[in-house]
């Protein structure tokens, strides 16, 4: 039996409540990196894929439950550091009448900032070169203190130097950065390192100016990424391989109810994709296809009833 192909993902999960109109509120789990974990395990339970979550969580229930609901998804999760004492962020959703949704976030002591931290760092180092991929966005990168976000890259460093390759969703969020130029800085330091990048055309206009996707692939493949595809919302995405730049449409529009997760989603379907050795015009029509399914749903995971199983699309 030849071996499972493994993905590392790298980042933060919360808490989230939902506000609802009564005052009361639902609660799940959320987060960038761990939404792109949890459909890529559904996309590769059945092809020979595993993905692992990398990050940092309390003592508490609510990290336990994280834990049993990751799990329960097939999301390996000895890479958990554990922290006396601590807990997870947490964020609240609030929607108005007219559906537009704010957030408001408690993250600041939240224990996935110590994952690199008593330990954490050597255990994480000495196992990401056992991985075929790994994955971590710009909210990875802020949550880290400087010095921790340092040996972070260090370790994929290491990883990329025994043939590990890394993918990188800039995924800017300008409340977890001292400032744009901070982010920016931090963000083309991770490109330098990163061999499929998996950026937004909305961050990059907010971050560099520029919003023509040619323009966008020109300037990452300039720090000396190989593979680029830009997500641009319901609009063809941008994708520079082997040199060149085309443009991949999706499958027409759709009524999207609720557009979290649309980019996570969209990542996982790529990677998978990718992994399994798909072209990456393929693997840009599979994001498309994954991500006009989860926008058709509220909140960032979908039922799994509801995954895209057309048998002529499939992965």
């Amino acid at each position: 039996m030849a071996a499972a192909i493994r993905l590392a993902s790298i980042g933060e999960c919360m808490i989230e409540l939902s506000e609802r109109e009564d005052g009361s509120f639902s609660r799940a789990f959320g987060g960038d990196t761990l939404n792109t974990a949890v459909y890529a395990a559904r996309l590769g339970a059945t092809r020979g894929i595993s993905v692992d979550y990398v990050t940092a969580l309390g003592d508490d229930p609510y990290s336990q439950a994280m834990l049993e609901f990751w799990r329960a998804e097939g999301v390996g999760t000895e890479l958990v550091q554990h922290r006396a004492g601590k807990l997870p962020g947490l964020y609240v959703i609030r929607t108005t009448a007219e559906g537009e949704r704010s957030f408001y976030y408690w993250r600041s002591a939240a224990a996935a900032r110590e994952m690199m931290a008593d330990g954490g760092n050597e255990a994480i180092a000495s196992a990401l070169p056992g991985y075929d991929l790994i994955y971590l966005s710009g909210i990875t990168l802020s949550i880290l203190p400087e010095a921790d976000r340092a040996r972070l890259l260090a370790a994929i460093d290491t990883a990329r130097e025994g043939g590990t390759p890394v993918a990188f969703d800039s995924n800017y969020r300008p409340r977890g950065w001292a400032s744009a130029d901070a982010a920016r800085a931090a963000m083309d330091e991770a490109l330098g390192r990163t061999d499929i990048a998996l950026p937004s055309a909305d961050d990059e206009r907010v971050l560099h100016g520029s919003g023509d996707l040619q323009d966008i692939a020109g300037r990452i493949a300039s720090l000396g990424v190989s593979e680029i595809c830009i997500s641009d919302g319901a609009n063809p995405c941008g994708l520079w391989h082997d040199g060149a730049f085309t443009t991949v449409a999706g499958r027409g529009p759709v009524a999207a109810v609720d557009t979290t997760a649309a980019g996570d989603s969209f990542n996982a379907a790529y990677l998978v994709g990718r992994l399994m050795g798909r072209p990456p015009e393929q693997a840009a029509r599979d994001g498309h296809r994954l991500a006009a399914a989860v926008v058709q749903h509220r909140g960032a995971i979908i039922p799994e009833s509801a995954m895209p199983t057309e048998q002529e699309d499939e992965i």
